[in-house]
Parts: structure tokens; sequence; C-alpha cells
């Protein structure tokens, strides 16, 4: 008999985990302790000071649930569906109606959130399937059909459209899929990193070609997708080999990398990580910082196997990796420069090393530093 696990999930996560016989789905929330750690001359961390950390530290309160990072900023919601921002927000990206700083969790407008995401700007989508944004919009990456020097939105907007159910921003663009299996594209496209077969700036959501998409995510400029069949499709910028396709030739379109049962997946700034639903975890990409878990600086054009077994979740920064295990551990690797790795040091690693702490539950990241939930 499965075992019934309760929780916040992406689409992606409910498939994958029932496919695999694992558990069967609970939608009631499983709400923890928030841990942060990394660079915080912006405030990033909430702990209402700008003191970098190198170890894990707790954000006052508990019933947190999911949430994200970006270079300079926070967001998470609670089990209430509250959403909460910290950090910079010299563009609105805290969706305050100001462009003032916050230390500390400011309560965003509005209530029912269920998932967040952060870039320069906020993407967050509420539980009748309407999503929103606020925050930088020089290319578009808002959504609201505007764009331009000095264009931004500083409280929640809606972006059209309805049965949104996933959403994840990086710095200048946007991606999100449907109900139905459609993946959707906005904002800064350099290198086609929207997939539109072309390197035009869009300033509302465009559909990218195909069906069948469960998640897709834009980082910088590249783009890693899965579709429910288990395969993973790339775009974009392909000069360190981060589209895993063995070229580095840049893609406008998608483009299938090797291999199925393709699970969760994890695009970086010139890198990407993914994993299996063997538990195996790969990457491919940029090597510099030892982001790729080979114990050496090597970049690779197509997915080398990172050591290890038992994977089942990764959330990256800039130039690092973080990783859970089954057993509820958490692992990190790559540039450690602000204390980023969480592991009491600012040393790279180019392999795994374990981050101290039991029972970890969920982990995101921003460019630079780290948040995990632990269970209550």
């Amino acid at each position: 008999m499965a075992t019934v696990k309760k929780g916040v999930w992406d689409l992606q996560q409910v498939r994958d985990q029932n496919l695999e016989g694992a558990w069967n789905y609970d939608s009631s929330v499983d709400p923890g302790e928030l841990y942060v750690w990394g660079y915080n001359s912006n405030a990033s961390l909430g702990l209402n000071d700008r003191a970098s950390r190198s170890s894990p530290i707790q954000i006052p309160g508990t019933q947190w649930i999911s949430g994200d990072g970006s270079q300079n900023n926070s967001a998470f919601i609670k089990s209430d569906g509250t959403l909460w921002s910290w950090g910079s927000n010299g563009s609105g990206q805290l969706g305050q109606n100001n462009t003032t700083q916050y230390s500390s969790p400011v309560q965003v407008p509005g209530t029912q959130w269920s998932s967040v995401s952060q870039g320069n700007h906020t993407t967050a989508i509420k539980t009748d399937g309407t999503l929103w944004s606020w925050g930088y919009n020089r290319f578009g990456a808002v959504g609201n059909n505007t764009a331009g020097i000095g264009n931004y939105v500083s409280s929640p907007t809606q972006i059209p459209g309805t049965q949104w159910v996933s959403v994840f921003s990086e710095a200048f663009s946007t991606s999100a899929t449907k109900s139905d299996g459609t993946l959707w594209s906005w904002g800064y496209n350099n290198y086609g990193r929207l997939g539109q077969n072309d390197i035009i700036p869009y300033s509302s959501p465009r559909q990218i070609p195909g069906t069948q998409w469960e998640s897709g995510h834009i980082r910088e400029a590249h783009a890693l997708a899965k579709k429910t069949d288990g395969t993973l499709w790339s775009w974009g910028r392909n000069g360190e080999g981060q589209l895993g396709d063995n070229t580095v030739i840049p893609r406008s379109s998608p483009v299938q990398i090797p291999g199925t049962l393709w699970s969760t997946i994890q695009p970086m700034i010139y890198s990407s990580v993914a994993r299996k639903t063997d538990g195996t975890l790969w990457s491919w990409g940029y090597g510099a910082y030892g982001v790729s878990g080979q114990n050496n600086q090597t970049s690779y054009s197509s997915p080398v196997q990172i050591p290890g077994t038992q994977w089942s979740s990764t959330a990256s920064g800039k130039y690092h990796i973080y990783a859970f295990k089954t057993d509820s551990t958490l692992w990190a690797w790559g540039y450690g420069g602000n204390g980023n790795l969480g592991v009491n040091n600012v040393t790279e690693y180019s392999s795994p090393t374990q981050i101290p702490g039991t029972n970890w539950i969920r982990i995101y990241s921003g460019n630079y530093h780290g948040l995990a939930i632990k269970s209550i």
C-alpha cells in the first residue's frame, strides 16, 4: 500500500510520485520552520539585518510551506495562503506598492496564494488557478502587455487566463504551464530563450509549440522543459553545453535531450541539473566552481551522472546546487564564497557535501542564498 504524504507539490512532482507508486497525494499542507543562509547585503535572508550567514538560521515563525529566492530578495507562502516577501525592492518586486527595502518578512496583499517564483520580478499562482505578477518589467516579464526602460509594477497584477498550474521566473523572463498541458513564455528573448523560434521579446504570454508539457523552467538565457512522457527538452543559449544535446549550438525552439524517465529539472545560469525517476541525478554545461558535481571543473555538453542515489529534489543558484535525498538529508556543491552552501565556511565544493541537520523537507534557492523548510 502506498504511503500517504502531505505537502505542497507542483504538478510534476505529483505525477512523478504517483507513476512510481510512491504515495497517494494529500492536498492538505505540511508546514514547517524556514531556515536561510548565504549572501545578505540586500536583506534577502529576512533576518532583520544585512549580515551574511554560512550556516542555516531560522526565520521567526512556523507554518511556512513554499517559496523562492532571487538575486536580492525572497518570497514565501504560509499554510493560511498568505504570501510574504523581503529584501531588495527597487522595482517593486516585493509587491508592497512601493520601492522600500524590507529586511524582515512583510505580507503581500491578497490571500489563497499557492505557489510563487522570483527573478527581478515576482510571479505567483492562487488556488483558483489565476496568475499574478509584479516587479521589474523593462522587457515585459510581468506579462501585462507593457514594457520599457523604467517600467515596473509594484503590486500584484493579474495575467490573463486561468488554469495556470506552475510558473517560473528568472531575471527578465517567465515561463508557465496550464492544466491542459500547454507551455507559455514571455519577457526577454536573447538566444531564443522563450522557445518561439525567434529572438523577439514578448510582453504577454505566448504559447510554446507542442503539447503534454508538464513543467518548464527558464533560467538566464536557456530553458528546460519536461513532457508527461518523461522526455526532456531544452532551448536557448548553449555556449557551455547547457542544453545537453552534445553541441554548443544555440537553439530558439525545443530540442530533445537524450534519455527518458526524466523527473525534476533545474536550469542554472550556464548549466543544468535533472533527476530521473530512479533517483539518479545528472548534470551538464558549465563546470567552473565544481557545479557539475563530478569532483572537477570540467564542462559537459551531455548529461553526466552525479555520484549517489536516492536523490529526490533540487534547487539551484547561479553557481551552486542544493539537493535532497529520500532520507531527508540536504546536500550542496559549487560556489560557496558567500556561505551559500550552508556548510559553515566560504569554500567551494566540486562534489555533494552534506548541510548539517535532519528533517529537511523542501529546498529553495536564490542566486547566492539558500532557503529550506524543516518539519515541525
